[in-house]
């Protein structure tokens, strides 16, 4: 049960269903849940290990909300997993993510012209998800996954993509690394993926401070 409750606790943060800084009441999630508290404590303690959560002695559970240098680290360490994801994935040759990376491509060159913004952060996702899978290392992925959990991606993505002509930018970078990876050059789909996470997180801090002004 604990697992159950703490995999639906994640879902609602990394979605933005529970909004940063919202008190999570031990006593409200029991009754949501219809379980006793010790699940829904055990299950806050996990959220907590992985950054998603912060407990407060006397004070409260919250959602976590990163910091300016936890959003730094983050994203460096993102730039650094993505970047062997892409070379590893080059290396591989022929396999199935090629084939759904080119269709990710297409959806999402699709999605830049009508300026859909809320479709195109579905497919970055994607894009990136399908990239670290096809590096087809499991160590590399599960850390992946655990990042990707305490930055909420998906809700930062739209951040980012608020930025003038970040949509349009955004789409031909992936383009840029689908065609290093397909043309085999590790090297180069190393290089220009980590260029990419770089520009995508000058833009998601850039977005930040203009909604703090």
């Amino acid at each position: 049960m604990q697992a159950q409750v703490a995999e639906e606790l994640r879902r609602m943060i990394i979605s933005g269903e529970l909004e940063p800084r919202s008190s999570l009441s031990e006593m409200a999630l029991s009754e949501t849940f219809g379980v006793s508290r010790t699940p829904i404590r055990e299950a806050l303690k996990q959220l907590q290990i992985e950054g998603l959560v912060e407990i407060r002695p006397r004070v409260g559970t919250f959602v976590a909300v990163p910091s300016r240098r936890d959003l730094t680290e983050m994203f460096q360490m993102k730039e650094l997993l993505e970047g062997a994801a892409a070379r590893l994935l080059a290396l591989r040759g022929t396999v199935p993510e090629l084939d759904l990376l080119q269709t990710n491509m297409r959806a999402a060159d699709e999605a830049a012209r009508d300026g859909d913004t809320d479709r195109f952060a579905e497919l970055v996702f994607e894009f990136h998800s399908l990239i670290v899978t096809g590096a087809d290392n499991g160590k590399l992925e599960a850390h992946y996954r655990t990042l990707m959990n305490q930055l909420a991606y998906t809700r930062l993505v739209r951040a980012s993509l608020s930025r003038p002509g970040r949509l349009m930018a955004s789409d031909n970078e992936h383009r840029r690394v689908v065609d290093l990876i397909l043309a085999k050059d590790g090297d180069g789909a190393e290089r220009v993926m980590r260029e990419h996470v770089r520009l995508s997180q000058q833009a998601l801090m850039a977005g930040i401070d203009d909604r703090q002004r």
